[in-house]
């Protein structure tokens, strides 16, 4: 095995995976948003196991969540030549 290759013998690099971003942001705010609910439901066990502080933490993990998703969307609309492909 060789470490350092000539850039004549280097192959192209491959292209870059299509992913849509829409996605995996809506399943990771769909989770916090599950946790906020089992939180919400459990309040009084938290409280009492001085864990009240779980349910703040889903709120604003369902809240970046989104906003990432405004983010995704604005990144959509003025590139959708770049995210036509990652929808399919």
């Amino acid at each position: 095995m060789r470490l350092w290759l000539a850039e004549s013998e280097r192959r192209p690099d491959p292209a870059p995976a299509r992913a849509d971003a829409r996605k995996a942001v809506l399943a990771g705010t769909a989770l916090w948003l599950i946790a906020l609910v089992l939180c919400l439901l459990l309040r009084d066990m938290l409280a009492a196991a001085g864990l009240a502080w779980l349910t703040w933490a889903c709120a604003v993990g369902v809240l970046l969540g989104v906003g990432a998703l405004a983010v995704v969307q604005a990144i959509r609309r003025r590139h959708p030549r770049q995210s036509a492909g990652a929808s399919r």
